[in-house]
C-alpha cells in the first residue's frame, strides 16, 4: 500500500473510532513540529506556487523547495514550516492525495526537521542532529526564509518581509479602466 493510501486509511479509522483531536490520534506524535514534507510536486511549480496551495491551512513561515545543485531545477519535494503546528494536521489530512497538475501529492508530518546541508556545514557540523529546534537560538538559521539566506533569487520578493499589495506601484492597473 502506498503512503498516500495509508494516511487516508488511518484518517478514516480515526474518524470511525472517534480519536480525532485527542492524544490517541496519530497526529499527537507530531504536536511539537510545525514542519511538513510535500512530495510528488510537479517540478514546474515554484516556491510561491507551493506557498499558495499550502497556505489554505495556515500561515506559512518558511519553505525549502529542494533543488538540484547543478541545474537548479526542482526535485519535486519540499519542506514547509507553518506558524502553528495545528496547521500541519489540516494540511496532512486535507492535501494528501490531492491532485496538482495531474499528480497526487503527498503531505506528511516531519518530526525533526534538519537544516539543509550547506547551512548545517556552515555551523561546523553535519546535518544529522542539527535540527531547527536545536538551533532555535540562532535566529538567522531558522527564521523565515533561512534556506535561501544569501542566495540570489529570481525576484526581489523577501519571504520574511512579505509584500505590501497596497503600496504605490505594487499593482500596475489603470484606475479608470480597472485593467
Amino acid at each position: 500500500m502506498n503512503v498516500i493510501a495509508e494516511i487516508q486509511r488511518i484518517n478514516q479509522a480515526e474518524l470511525e473510532n472517534g480519536s480525532v483531536g485527542t492524544g490517541a490520534s496519530w497526529h499527537a506524535k507530531y504536536a511539537d513540529s510545525a514542519w511538513v514534507y510535500a512530495g510528488n510536486i510537479p517540478i514546474q511549480l515554484t516556491e510561491g506556487d507551493i506557498i499558495c496551495v499550502m497556505s489554505q491551512f495556515g500561515e506559512v513561515e518558511d519553505i525549502n523547495l529542494v533543488r538540484d545543485d547543478d541545474t537548479g531545477k526542482s526535485k519535486g519535494f519540499a519542506f514547509l514550516k507553518y506558524e502553528d503546528a495545528r496547521s500541519c494536521v489540516l494540511a496532512v489530512d486535507n492535501l494528501t492525495g490531492s491532485k496538482i497538475l495531474g499528480r497526487s501529492i503527498r503531505v506528511d508530518h516531519v518530526e525533526k526537521y534538519r537544516l539543509p546541508k550547506h547551512l548545517a556545514e556552515e555551523k561546523g557540523g553535519d546535518s544529522v542532529g542539527a535540527d531547527a529546534g536545536a538551533l532555535s537560538n540562532q535566529k538567522h538559521r531558522t527564521a523565515p526564509g533561512h534556506a535561501y539566506q544569501g542566495q540570489e533569487l529570481a525576484s526581489a520578493y523577501d519571504i520574511s518581509k512579505g509584500q505590501d499589495l497596497f503600496a504605490a506601484g505594487a499593482i500596475d492597473m489603470d484606475p479608470t479602466t480597472g485593467r
